[in-house]
């Protein structure tokens, strides 16, 4: 990489650092991208400060040959946009060639709700980096434990107050489900998956080697805080990072959209209402059926794929 494009991408990461308050897993996402954009801009002979609208299609264009996903095209092109407003905005040039692209955008499955592909990305970014040990200690465990908490509450679609508060036993039963006392007193079962398991297990095991005196705490996401564990507040804030990291729309991303995710789909992939009811802990199966939306695409799906007189049974037989 050229010394010019090397300060530009420095100073635009220093920038995301200094005024939006970007963690070291938020920035290496960015650095990795953005590489990879300028150097395809400088072997052809360009780069950030002359490139054109054109330049960043061709850059966009090579992507999918390289076998790369809608979640991850979606990301690059959030970083080049936010990369070229930053050039345009510092006066490291005149104009910002990155407005004009339409570029594409991430299908939801339904409105409201995170596809699979784009809780994936999510998961990926968020597990990028974590075993780099030469990382800032802080850094680390934080980005360990944003994982964890992710893998978590999306395996068993606890309410964000149900997570943060979990005890540390959690990440130890061998059990797979984990006991949660809900809203008035009820308790229930959640799944744990082997992923966030794991997860759990890593991010306390990082705990345990770089803050032994807070590992102590009864809670499984301890902090300094009035309730002595993670707040809901900070949780939210690392994982709106996150999303603009991974290309996704921070302003709809918060905890409770994973737990709609979760129930989401599960109903997707056959999942009766009443089990996912139980799952979230909804004492009243009323207030699962905010869910009906997916139950109706699936039977409009089961019809057209399954009936005997529908075009589509029709035209295969």
């Amino acid at each position: 990489m050229k010394a010019g494009a090397a300060r530009q991408l420095d100073a635009f990461l220093d920038m995301l650092a200094a005024e939006r308050g970007a963690a070291r897993n938020t920035q290496d996402a960015y650095r990795r991208d953005l590489s990879d954009y300028i150097a395809h801009l400088s072997a052809n002979g360009r780069d950030p400060g002359a490139a054109t609208t054109d330049d960043i299609r061709a850059y966009l264009a090579s992507l999918e040959p390289r076998g790369m996903s809608a979640a991850t095209v979606a990301r690059r092109i959030s970083a080049i946009r936010q990369f070229h407003k930053f050039l345009y905005v510092d006066r490291h040039r005149g104009d910002d060639p990155a407005s004009a692209l339409d570029g594409p955008r991430m299908r939801r499955s339904a409105p409201g709700v995170f596809s699979t592909a784009e809780i994936d990305r999510l998961l990926t970014v968020a597990s990028e980096g974590l075993d780099d040990e030469t990382r800032p200690a802080g850094e680390r465990l934080r980005a360990a434990r944003l994982y964890a908490l992710l893998e978590t509450l999306y395996a068993t679609g606890l309410r964000v107050s149900e997570l943060v508060s979990l005890p540390k036993t959690a990440a130890h039963s061998r059990d797979p489900f984990i006991a949660i006392r809900g809203k008035g007193g009820r308790e229930r079962l959640a799944p744990l998956t082997d992923r966030a398991r794991r997860a759990l297990l890593a991010y306390r095991k990082l705990l345990e080697e770089m803050a032994l005196e807070r590992a102590g705490s009864s809670f499984l996401f301890p902090a300094d805080s009035d309730s002595g564990h993670l707040t809901r507040q900070a949780f939210a804030r690392d994982l709106k990072a996150l999303a603009s990291a991974a290309g996704l729309p921070a302003a709809d991303l918060h905890p409770h959209a994973l737990r709609h995710a979760f129930a989401s789909h599960l109903l997707q992939n056959g999942a009766d209402l009443r089990v996912v009811q139980e799952l979230l802990g909804h004492a009243d199966i009323s207030t699962t059926q905010i869910y009906t939306h997916v139950l109706d695409e699936r039977m409009r799906a089961m019809v057209r794929d399954l009936h005997p007189l529908s075009e589509t049974t029709e035209k295969s037989g």
